[in-house]
């Protein structure tokens, strides 16, 4: 188990899923133990309500809109929770986003910056 192994449950916030079941694998390794994916910003609050992640994993592009105005609606309801964004686009999102892991992902920038994430 890694560090951060206390952190259990993970949104995956992606409309692509099998980038989602990539990501989802990978943080498995890290040990997380319990995901959820979500292709929208409504599922991805609806989920988030059901099961509150410890760890959210965010697109910027997705299905009816962002991962951005997902994640913000989600600590809205929910509070702070830490947020990894994982996207091609992020040059549209640096300046005002982090940790943002690019497409393709590698796996041990994922882990840092997940553990980034963690620790803020």
């Amino acid at each position: 188990m890694t560090e951060h192994a206390k952190a259990r449950h993970v949104l995956i916030i992606e409309d692509e899923i099998l980038i989602a079941f990539e990501v989802e694998a990978l943080l498995a390794e890290q040990g997380f133990t319990s995901f959820d994916i979500a292709d929208s910003p409504g599922d991805a609050l609806a989920l988030a309500l059901a099961n509150p992640p410890d760890l959210i994993t965010a697109d910027y592009r997705i299905v009816g809109g962002t991962g951005v105005e997902a994640v913000e609606a989600i600590q809205r309801q929910l509070g702070s929770i830490p947020v990894v964004y994982v996207t091609g686009n992020s040059d549209l999102v640096q300046d005002r986003l982090r940790p943002i892991v690019g497409k393709p992902i590698s796996p041990r920038i994922l882990a840092e910056a997940c553990a980034q994430a963690l620790m803020a």
